[in-house]
């Protein structure tokens, strides 16, 4: 593989560092020639570091546009990587005489390169952002890098993250934390606990809140230090304010230090407490040191840092947010061993310079495989479904059919209605339309191959019929505009209304090609309706393939909501359902009953929080003795899974917990507000579920002391979820062969 890299040449800070240290790498592994249009700093560090460099110094763009095409053909390149306004320039006109495809490198926000340069900005700052939009793919630099992209218009499907690598091998440290303490000044001994921070001393980094929260910690926490490393145009001013908050004695002003790998290892806590950040070094190069951290939550900081997992975040500016993070941190040496070493294994897994290297060939490979894809009137699929309303079940359903859909096809353009297209886009890296942009749907269903009418029990007119009307529309219009039609590890019913079942009827039997269920009580319904003309196959709910998060990771939700990851756990599922106050004090009784008696803590997980929640704290108003927590939810599906593996048992009204659960071996009792619990729940060859209507503490924990009982029963466990990852792979295939028959 050949790749030529246009850059201005002028470059400096971590752009430089980036390309500097990416290029270096990849020229060990792939051919790659670095251009600049000027001679400078730039340039030589590049040859210095072995890159091929050539420097196209003209005064006229278009002579040196003419070299560079001159030097492209001559080259044979399979590909053009750019880098900032210049470069983005030469790669549009270049795209045109070439026909290679060009690929941009966002290093910053392109709104932002030019401030108090009104001539710059008018002209290069307008130049670069035309040239964006019409190059052929962008990487940004850290997902919110990508995220800002997308929250501007950028397809997220031509969009690609990546991240300044660090080098993670072991390095050698000039000075033990005691010596390194006495160079800069500190006076601390092994009972303190010392937070640092590396970092210019200007507005932008915000030290200020940080000397503010350290001073309400420091009266807490009087063993507390504050290690600053750098310098600035505010340090006056923040000498000034520690002496005014009477936190002088604890803060020692290093100024800036050269040795940084001493700093980090001699320090206990890594700070950050930045206004505005796109992904620092600060926080890789802490993290090689594997020191717990406290960051303010700005850029792509949250990417690196899952609250309670590998870090603690707060609202940049919030003094009082830091300080009770760096008392936490100062009081539980524990948790601060356990931040740090999380923090280290995935910087290192996801972080390192060797993943940066890695994942930027990948692109290529990516951009190349692209390129050489067949043109096509048609592609892609589109699918629908009852997501971006928060629900961890329906998001979980989607996730699992765009995983199967990549694997079927890794390029398959994919499109989703969505409540929320905006978080949908940002979360998934999917194009995303609003559920009811019946324009803009129906113009893509003109252009796609395969419309997915996506999981759950859509067909259904208990919570609203207007939703199935609104369902079997959709299907309807796509086949009209030429789609194949799926209706993907479904549950169907129940229907109710005699008019309804005609009508599902009679669409399902023009409309749809295929239809996969994820239970046999599902088939008799079609049955029962006279729905025959579809191909019909019996597979399982797709979410049953998804993955808990890492135990490591289960560990630090855990703790975030201050639970023990080594103690025992029921978890319950609630949903306010009609009557469900008639049975709320069974479930407290429950909760009780087994904290007595197998000394479990109840903790409450919701798929949807707002409406979970409200009844987990109705059933928790009756829980008399047992310690118990009401989780807040998680933003991804393998976190939610993650809790749900860390269940003795788990007792849901929720379909999903039980699909999660179950998966992973956990017995559980499922309370049946509708038959598509107890359908799922007889398929997997389980028995232990009640209506709720006949819910009460007896029955209940009669069902909780079987589920108990049957934890040790791995082979019981695991032979009806078995089943279902045996057939699940139904959903993908039937979707392989509508894709493959519409080609």
């Amino acid at each position: 593989m050949k790749v030529i890299h246009l850059i201005s040449g002028g470059d400096t800070g971590g752009a430089k560092t980036h390309v500097h240290s990416l290029l270096e790498n990849l020229g060990k592994l792939i051919d790659v020639t670095l251009v600049c249009f000027v001679e400078g700093p730039f340039s030589s560090e590049a040859r210095e570091k072995g890159i091929h460099t050539i420097v196209l110094e003209h005064h006229n763009p278009f002579t040196a546009l003419w070299r560079l095409k001159k030097l492209v053909k001559e080259g044979d390149f399979d590909l053009i990587h750019c880098h900032g306004a210049r470069g983005n320039l030469m790669g549009i006109l270049l795209r045109r005489y070439t026909r290679l495809p060009v690929v941009s490198t966002v290093h910053s926000d392109y709104r932002l390169d030019y401030l108090g340069r009104p001539f710059s900005r008018l002209t290069y700052g307008t130049i670069n952002t035309i040239a964006l939009r019409k190059l052929d793919y962008r990487i940004g630099v850290s997902d919110a890098m990508v995220d800002l992209l997308i929250n501007r218009g950028f397809a997220p499907d031509r969009l690609f993250a990546i991240y300044n690598g660090l080098d993670f091998t072991p390095r050698p440290v000039a000075q033990d934390r005691h010596a390194f303490f006495r160079s800069v000044g500190l006076n601390a001994d092994d009972s303190c606990v010392v937070a640092g921070i590396a970092a210019r001393l200007n507005p932008v980094k915000d030290i200020a809140t940080l000397i503010r929260g350290f001073a309400i910690a420091f009266r807490t926490c009087p063993h507390l230090r504050l290690l600053i490393a750098g310098d600035g145009e505010q340090k006056a001013e923040l000498h000034s304010l520690a002496r005014e908050l009477g936190v002088s004695g604890a803060v020692c002003f290093a100024g800036w230090v050269s040795d940084v790998d001493s700093f980090y290892h001699a320090i206990d806590i890594n700070t950050l407490t930045s206004l505005s950040e796109t992904f620092p070094y600060a926080l890789t190069e802490g993290a090689r040191a594997a020191l717990p951290t406290i960051s303010s939550k700005v850029g792509g900081v949250p990417y690196l840092i899952d609250h309670g997992v590998t870090g603690l975040l707060f609202q940049a500016g919030d003094a009082d947010g830091l300080s009770k993070h760096l008392i936490t941190l100062a009081q539980d040496e524990r948790l601060r061993r356990h931040l740090g070493q999380r923090l280290y294994n995935k910087a290192k897994s996801e972080f390192s310079l060797q993943h940066t290297v890695s994942r930027q060939l990948e692109i290529y490979n990516l951009i190349l495989r692209r390129q050489q894809r067949p043109a096509r009137k048609r592609d892609g699929a589109l699918v629908c479904g009852a997501y971006g309303r928060g629900n961890a079940g329906d998001d979980a359903i989607f996730e699992a059919i765009v995983r199967e859909l990549k694997q079927l096809d890794p390029d398959l353009p994919i499109w989703v209605l969505s409540r929320s297209p905006k978080s949908t886009r940002l979360v998934y890296r999917v194009c995303a339309i609003h559920t009811f942009d019946f324009l803009q749907f129906l113009h893509r269903m003109g252009k796609t191959r395969l419309y997915i009418n996506g999981g759950g029990s859509l067909m259904q007119d208990v919570t609203s019929r207007r939703s199935l009307w609104y369902y079997l529309f959709t299907i309807t219009a796509a086949k009209l505009r030429g789609n194949k039609v799926q209706m993907y590890g479904c549950g169907i019913g129940p229907i109710n209304y005699p008019s309804n079942r005609r009508l599902a009827a009679s669409v399902l039997q023009k409309n749809v090609d295929i239809i996969t269920l994820r239970d046999a009580h599902s088939r008799q319904e079609l049955v029962d309706m006279g729905v025959t003309a579809p191909k019909i196959i019996l597979s399982a709910d797709p979410t049953v393939i998804l993955p808990a998060a890492p135990a490591e990771v289960v560990d630090g939700l855990l703790e975030s909501e201050h639970l023990d990851p080594t103690q025992t756990y029921i978890g319950f599922t609630l949903r306010p359902w009609a009557g469900f106050s008639n049975h709320a004090a069974a479930f407290g009784a429950a909760a009780d009953y087994v904290w007595e008696t197998y000394g479990l803590i109840p903790v409450f997980i919701p798929i949807e929080p707002r409406p979970d929640n409200t009844a987990a704290r109705e059933a928790a108003a009756y829980i008399k003795k047992a310690p118990y927590r009401i989780l807040h939810g998680c933003a991804s599906s393998s976190h939610t899974i993650g809790l749900f593996s860390r269940m003795t048992v788990v007792v849901s009204m929720r379909l999903h917990a039980l699909i999660f659960s179950a998966s992973l071996g956990v017995p559980v009792v499922g309370v049946v507000y509708d038959p598509k619990v107890s359908s799922f729940l007889s398929y997997i060859g389980q028995d232990l579920y009640l209506p709720l209507e006949e819910t009460n503490a007896q029955r209940l924990c009669a069902c909780i002391d079987k589920a108990v009982a049957r934890s040790e029963d791995t082979a019981f466990l695991s032979a009806g979820i078995q089943r279902l990852r045996e057939v699940e792979h139904r959903n993908s295939e039937a979707a392989r062969e509508l894709l493959e028959c519409s080609d």
